[in-house]
């Protein structure tokens, strides 16, 4: 069991690389295709992710590929199908806003944690979850609550609410392989993943043009920190608390996106401000909880754990 204060950081760390994702991607995006981008940088990412699973979880390989079909799932929706929604999404909205949508994300995780893996939802989880949301209502709306009802979604922002519900099920599928180190997990997922986009990054005729050296820095960036460290540590992390309190952490992408942002040249707001600082206090109150656990049924004789 790795301690508490360790998976706060893995998650912390996690969405922070992913907020640098949207940022990256929004640059990289005007030059590449989304398909392009996913290819490139997964298959950047595999080279590494093989070589730290055998360093530091040392795997029995024959038992992680007996996991192949939930490999070969996770790969379909957490590797190709949200990161090609993502910048699929880029690609009309900002990434600031398209980082405002994927704050639905953790109400998602919630709800469809309950339903499918009967986890209990505490009174604390709960309350940190409402507080995170508010924060970021507030950011979405400017200040003004009431217009959450009359803003009008672009395209791309439809596109994000396709990758948020395929990363919902991604974290859910990965909470069930507790007996495959979660970094192996990962390199096989990618494996897949590159081997299912490989036939259709053929068919775009690959990368023909030269692109520029700011692209070049963001597939890079894209190819190391979110797609092994974030990878890494989300699915370490969600096997420790679970996907509903992990799935709260990922406001942080938010506030961290509006942080880099204003580190770019972007202005930032004082409603932007409270908001971030709500959020950091729903994720500090989800933190603090215990372990969400599995709802009960009663037997006339005994309780016993679904």
């Amino acid at each position: 069991m790795i301690k508490k204060h360790y998976v706060l950081l893995f998650l912390i760390l996690a969405n922070l690389f992913w907020a640098g994702n949207y940022v990256f991607g929004k640059y990289v995006v005007t030059e590449l295709s989304p398909l392009q981008i996913s290819f490139s940088r997964w298959l950047i990412a595999v080279f590494l992710l093989f070589p730290i699973a055998h360093w530091i979880e040392r795997p029995n390989w024959k038992e992680v590929w007996k996991e192949w079909k939930i490999l070969l799932v996770m790969a379909l929706l957490g590797i190709t199908g949200y990161n090609f929604l993502l910048y699929e999404a880029l690609r009309f909205t900002t990434s600031m806003n398209a980082a405002l949508v994927n704050a639905m994300n953790p109400a998602l995780l919630v709800l469809f944690s309950s339903l499918l893996l009967k986890e209990r939802i505490s009174l604390r989880v709960g309350l940190g979850l409402l507080i995170s949301l508010m924060g970021v209502l507030l950011v979405l709306t400017k200040g003004q609550l009431q217009q959450i009802f009359h803003i009008n979604y672009n395209q791309g922002d439809l596109f994000m609410l396709m990758a948020i519900l395929v990363w919902t099920f991604y974290s859910i599928i990965g909470r069930k392989l507790k007996n495959v180190p979660p970094i192996s997990a990962t390199a096989i997922s990618v494996l897949f993943g590159i081997l299912i986009l490989l036939p259709f990054f053929l068919l775009s005729g690959g990368i023909h043009d030269p692109i520029s050296k700011q692209a070049t820095i963001g597939i890079l960036y894209m190819g190391i920190l979110p797609s092994v460290g974030s990878f890494i540590f989300w699915n370490i992390s969600i096997r420790q608390i679970g996907p509903s309190r992990a799935g709260v952490y990922l406001n942080l992408i938010t506030v961290f996106t509006a942080i880099l942002s204003l580190l770019l040249g972007n202005t930032i707001t004082y409603v932007q401000i409270i908001g971030g600082i709500l959020v950091f206090i729903g994720v500090y109150l989800t933190s603090q909880s215990t372990e969400a656990v599995p709802i009960t049924t009663r037997t006339n004789t005994a309780s016993k754990n679904l």
